[in-house]
């Protein structure tokens, strides 16, 4: 059995303390706040010192489903994640900042950043999905983990040109930041969406120290051996980022993975990192449209990558 913990959940710039079981999750549950300032000058992302290990990168703003309609966009996507994840799990809520236009082009071209331009509610939304993949990876350079839970997804985004809902290269520029800040020199990316990362590999195609995994096996069995057979022979790595899609489920459009399989996706990961990369992982959002069971599969993922 997958073990529950508490989550929790914080206001603007104030970092909420744990919940106890009994009000974790309920409208109205009373709950003891702790206020953080946050140098929005010098950090992108507010935090306590509150010994919580795993940070989950969000903003009210994902609720909106307005600003596209796609898949990605439907309503109560993101609450069904944000309901499993509030409903139990030591983790922190960190409430990111947009990406500015220049961490976008990082990754992008300008005539196809003034075309996304042209659309304000979605370039507004695109630019907070960056800027939440930023902050995970931000955090995770310090070693502890973090999960950025975001829309629109980006691995399907390349230089100029995006499909499959995606807008931004969220993975793609979140690393391309921290090598532009020369905080890492490889990285590690393993896509377990049920679509290839072709945008996350046309943006990183230039780095050759990046490795890219998109599993292919026909069965949540050899799916597994082959994360494990990819990992084993990479001795280190200085950072490791999972574009976590969801959609792989066997209810999804992927017909694929279990509860259990996100669950150790998740551990082996947080076991690579441990290994092989200072412990320096994060993971981001991708796919995943089955409403019913996507808050328990994202939950599992998270609880065993923490």
């Amino acid at each position: 059995m997958i073990a529950r913990e508490n989550l929790s959940v914080n206001g603007r710039i104030s970092m909420n303390m744990p919940m106890s079981h009994r009000s974790a999750g309920k409208p109205g549950g009373k709950m003891r706040k702790q206020t953080a300032t946050c140098n929005i000058g010098r950090n992108r992302y507010c935090s306590n010192q509150s010994g919580m290990d795993m940070k989950i990168l969000f903003h009210d703003k994902f609720y909106e489903s307005d600003y596209a309609a796609d898949g990605a966009s439907i309503p109560g996507r993101l609450e069904a994640i944000m309901t499993a994840l509030s409903s139990g799990g030591e983790f922190e809520i960190v409430r990111p900042l947009p990406a500015s236009e220049d961490e976008v082009r990082l990754a992008h071209t300008q005539p196809y950043v003034d075309t996304i331009k042209s659309n304000a509610p979605l370039y507004d939304m695109a630019t907070l999905a960056v800027g939440a993949a930023i902050a995970a990876a931000a955090i995770a350079i310090t070693g502890e983990p973090a999960f950025a839970c975001l829309r629109p997804p980006g691995h399907h985004a390349s230089r100029e040109s995006s499909w499959g809902y995606c807008v931004f290269s969220n993975m793609g520029i979140a690393l391309l930041q921290l090598k532009k800040q020369r905080k890492i020199e490889s990285a590690f990316v393993l896509d377990f969406d049920a679509h290839t990362g072709d945008g996350t590999k046309d943006v990183l195609s230039d780095w050759k120290e990046c490795r890219i995994l998109n599993p292919y096996a026909e069965n949540s069995e050899a799916y597994i051996k082959e994360i494990q057979d990819f990992i084993k022979d990479i001795p280190a790595v200085d950072i490791i980022g999972v574009c976590a899609g969801f959609d792989s489920y066997q209810k999804d459009i992927g017909r694929k993975l279990t509860t259990f399989d996100f669950y150790m996706i998740g551990v082996l990961m947080k076991q690579f990192a441990q290994r092989a990369a200072c412990e320096r992982r994060f993971a981001i959002l991708e796919g995943g449209y089955y409403l019913p069971d996507l808050g328990k599969n994202v939950l599992a993922f998270c609880q065993g990558f923490q």
